[in-house]
């Protein structure tokens, strides 16, 4: 069998956490920050989760994380 590739954009965006889902960065937080409140910049700061339909998805692109 030939080895897998990993998808390197996926890579860079996704990591698994110790429970075995996918932490992801969460949307909204690159630009237009002056008109966001602290708190919701505070909130937007964390790493989210990948969405248990999208988890598929993001194993496919990463087969040895």
């Amino acid at each position: 069998m030939p080895k897998l590739k990993t998808r390197k954009a996926a890579a860079k965006r996704f990591r698994k956490t110790g429970s075995g889902k996918f932490a992801r960065r969460s949307a909204l937080r690159s630009h237009l920050l002056e008109k966001k409140s602290a708190v919701r910049k505070r909130r937007l700061a964390g790493a989210a989760l990948v969405h248990e339909r999208d988890a598929d998805n993001v194993q496919l692109m990463l087969p040895y994380l």
